[in-house]
């Protein structure tokens, strides 16, 4: 991997990650670099299930593969907030 492909996986897992913690309702007690982290992971979890079930690669933007990257940042974000929160002794 060159040292473009780390800053556009940051870029991308950061933009993913964003937007899965803006559409979770509520206030998620985790930070910036976790928020990107499970950005990032969605952003690779999510291209590899849409390689895996046949969408097409195209040019422009691959709105399939882009639902699922957001939705599984917003599971992850979910998972992690209420880990957090267990782990402080709040309530979701």
């Amino acid at each position: 991997m060159t040292i473009t492909g780390i800053i556009t996986a940051i870029v991308i897992g950061a933009i993913i990650g964003a937007l899965g913690r803006l559409l979770l309702p509520g206030r998620q007690p985790i930070g910036v670099l976790l928020t990107v982290v499970i950005g990032i992971i969605a952003a690779l979890i999510g291209t590899a299930i849409a390689q895996k079930v046949g969408v097409k690669t195209t040019d422009g933007i691959d709105w399939i593969e882009l639902v699922l990257q957001v939705g599984l940042a917003i599971i992850g974000v979910a998972v992690v907030a209420a880990m957090r929160n267990r782990r402080h002794g709040e309530r979701p």
